[in-house]
């Protein structure tokens, strides 16, 4: 565990995905062992206007904690009102988003822009950390711009630390890499040297060993999952097993993962009102690697109700 503020945080961890985080994500996910979540990304201007559509993402259940949400922009004055309101709401945590790499946050500059403006940055964690009395707060940002080397991401972190931020998550990538090419671990691990506060590892982990690889490589105190995680929720046992040095829990076998997509489904109907589109692709996460794949994804994208996709799930392999 790591302790911020009070607040147990677990060892590994899963990221804000936007389009994928939403609360039936979440509740699947605790059902199969993950502890901690972050909401979907939310603006701060929008959270600050209460843009319905924003606070519609922010639904939490007494089921979904501990929680947090991470805010991104780039008014400091904004992003203080906007921590303060998260904090307000009851969530567990606020993180700031220096790791967005998508054109449109990063020409305003937010996101991964921040990582090219120290002094920038510099104003909006000292608003968000003034704004904010009880609960951590914390940052999550890319290795830089477009220096790999993690040497803006270190000055970035030392800067926070001063500010009193009180961990940062560190996603081996650059904004302009995008999610091409690899995580750069040794990267990660000169921002862990950087800094006192913790610091919480992302980046291409998709199963145990590659989580144990990102703590040792970088000596990182947590591990972030991104994308691993999608159609793969048994992904957080395994991980606190090889972390632990235990073996593996069982692979699912097609009976366990059919049984598991109904459960999902399931909850996306319960708590999406329009749940057709995301289940398009939540479906198609969990079977991506299974023979047969691409003819059950034009079926899946095809179908007209969730009736009809529980049934192509229920038939698929027989």
């Amino acid at each position: 565990m790591i302790t911020l503020k009070g607040l147990q945080l677990p060892t590994v961890v899963q990221s804000p995905m936007a389009n994928c985080t939403d609360l039936a994500f979440r509740l699947h996910a605790r059902q199969h062992g993950m502890q901690f979540a972050y909401l979907e990304m939310i603006s701060s201007e929008a959270l600050v206007r209460n843009v319905e559509a924003t606070l519609a993402m922010m639904r939490v259940t007494p089921e979904d904690r501990p929680i947090g949400a991470q805010i991104v922009g780039c008014d400091p004055q904004v992003m203080g009102e906007a921590a303060a309101k998260i904090e307000a709401m009851g969530f567990d945590l606020v993180d700031m988003n220096l790791g967005c790499p998508v054109p449109k946050v990063v020409s305003k500059g937010g996101g991964s822009m921040l990582l090219r403006e120290p002094e920038a940055a510099r104003k909006i964690f000292t608003s968000v950390v003034k704004a904010v009395t009880r609960i951590p707060v914390t940052v999550k940002m890319r290795l830089g711009y477009s220096d790999g080397s993690g040497a803006e991401a270190a000055r970035i972190a030392r800067i926070a630390e001063a500010c009193g931020v009180d961990a940062v998550s560190v996603h081996g990538r650059t904004r302009e890499q995008g999610y091409t090419g690899q995580a750069n671990y040794e990267a990660i691990g000169k921002v862990k040297a950087a800094v006192s506060i913790p610091v919480i590892g992302n980046g291409d982990v998709i199963d145990g060993p590659s989580a144990l690889r990102l703590r040792d490589v970088a000596g990182c105190d947590g591990v972030m999952l991104g994308r691993g995680a999608l159609g793969n929720p048994w992904i957080y046992r395994a991980i606190e097993a090889a972390l632990a040095g235990h073996a593996p829990p069982p692979a699912p076998d097609l009976v366990m993962l059919k049984r598991t997509v109904q459960q999902h489904i399931a909850l996306q109907q319960q708590h999406d009102p329009w749940p057709i589109g995301p289940l398009r692709r939540i479906i198609t996460w969990y079977f991506r690697d299974r023979p047969g794949v691409a003819e059950f994804r034009n079926r899946i994208h095809r179908a007209q109700s969730v009736t009809d996709m529980q049934a192509l799930v229920e038939a698929f392999g027989t």
